[in-house]
């Protein structure tokens, strides 16, 4: 009974460093107030976008779009808005959708911003892998060459403060949990399997998410420490329900997110023409033991090491976890195949093996140390109208593979093209072995911009 969740974690997460690395002191995005214009701004795009060819879809997504982003700023008032209209084809199914991608207004000033809104908001100064990022949802199952639009925007009240120009402390609340999006739908694991809707935490005081930052920017390093405490946006599942009369079990599970406490630092170190960068991140969760869908507490790190060389531009990473009170799975054993109530006792206690395992897949917590390596090589040609980019990312404990080039083409300021694909592979009953005949296929996209 493999569950195909963290097939989708783990695609996206890799797709998303196939982009250009970070500056070389850049934690998170960089702030839309920085170097702003002031009164109201306006731009935006419209895009045409096809992903397709994969081995259970002809058109894993096809959208047209339009986007119309604001900004607004006057003296300590300041605005801004992204909001977008798509109609599509997305996994065989029409949809037309009005999205608020981010809203949000506040006061601003030289040593003090407090913005309330849907925000997105990112930290870590790693490519794609980001274990002090805890509290950014995404939508695994949006497919497009544009990585950043898998992120979703969470309510919250962010304030930060400049305690100097080198220095800052970010603090960030989120009342109401917003999780990722998930489609178990998609995957073929069989009819007996069935999903109820996740349960979401109630919306009280006590479960608002809380994070903070404390940034130093000089110019020989920069590094930070955090502090995270509320639910993750991914989350494991758990069963509800077995049915044993209808001769095969009939299964269903339901998905509960989890709470933990996270305690994370990064930083990113230029050495010449080295940029050397590394994160890390000890999560500490409670009643998994008894709760399969909780992870074990663990420490995720990522080390990465950019150059250029003959002009392409290198990031090579390497992505590991270590895992707290592990402890190996006991695979069931039917003792008495003659035995009709052992027989029952042992389809009930394999399912529960193999959910248990697969928690641990989606996790990365099948073994005490889990080990991945990733490669991002770009380079610019023509006078920076072509860039060329090529993601891999390979799996060392499940031996999971997964490569992705892609090419754009600035037609002129305003239209650019790109093109590229995603392949999957993994070896039996592994992650990418259930996510590669949905997630894998070919892209194209057009987009003009004002």
């Amino acid at each position: 009974m493999m569950k195909p969740i963290i097939l989708l974690t783990t695609f996206c997460l890799v797709i998303k460093i196939s982009g250009y690395g970070q500056g070389i002191f850049e934690s998170e995005q960089q702030s839309k107030t920085d170097s702003i214009q002031k009164g109201i701004v306006f731009n935006g795009y419209v895009r045409a976008s096809v992903f397709g060819a994969s081995k259970l879809f002809d058109y894993s997504s096809l959208f047209t779009e339009f986007s119309l982003q604001s900004k607004f700023s006057h003296e300590d008032v300041y605005l801004y808005s992204d909001i977008r209209f798509r109609n599509g084809l997305n996994f065989d199914k029409k949809y037309t959708v009005f999205q608020i991608k981010e809203t949000y207004a506040g006061y601003q000033s030289n040593k003090f911003d407090v913005f309330l809104g849907n925000q997105i908001v990112k930290w870590g100064r790693t490519d794609g892998f980001n274990p002090t990022n805890n509290f950014s949802p995404k939508d695994y199952f949006f497919l497009s060459s544009d990585h950043d639009d898998r992120d979703l925007s969470t309510f919250m009240l962010r304030m930060k403060y400049r305690i100097s120009p080198a220095i800052d402390i970010d603090f960030i609340t989120i009342p109401v949990y917003r999780a990722s999006n998930y489609r178990y739908d998609l995957f073929d694991i069989g009819k007996n399997v069935n999903y109820k809707p996740i349960v979401l935490p109630e919306k009280i005081f006590k479960n608002a998410s809380f994070a903070a930052r404390l940034n130093f920017e000089y110019p020989q390093i920069g590094f930070s420490v955090s502090y995270f405490r509320g639910y993750d946006p991914f989350f494991g599942f758990k069963i509800d329900t077995i049915i044993f009369s209808t001769g095969t079990p009939v299964i269903t599970d339901v998905s509960i997110p989890y709470f933990k406490n996270t305690i994370g630092t990064d930083f990113a170190l230029p050495v010449s023409s080295w940029i050397f960068r590394a994160e890390a991140a000890y999560n500490i969760t409670t009643d998994y033991e008894s709760n399969m869908y909780i992870p074990n507490p663990d420490i995720t790190y990522v080390t990465a090491l950019e150059h250029k060389f003959w002009g392409i531009t290198t990031i090579l990473q390497y992505i590991g976890k270590y895992t707290f009170d592990f402890t190996d799975l006991q695979k069931p054993v039917l003792f008495d195949p003659t035995n009709p109530s052992a027989q029952m006792q042992y389809a009930d206690k394999i399912i529960n093996y193999e959910s248990a395992l697969f928690n641990r897949k989606m996790f990365y917590q099948q073994e005490k140390n889990n080990h991945a390596v990733m490669l991002v090589v770009n380079k610019n040609f023509a006078y920076d109208t072509w860039k060329a980019e090529l993601a891999g990312y390979y799996n060392i404990t499940s031996e999971d593979l997964l490569i992705r080039p892609q090419i754009t083409w600035e037609i002129s300021d305003m239209l650019s093209t790109t093109i590229g694909g995603t392949y999957m592979q993994g070896t039996n009953k592994s992650v990418f072995e259930y996510s590669a005949p949905v997630l894998s296929g070919v892209f194209v996209q057009i987009k003009a911009s004002f």
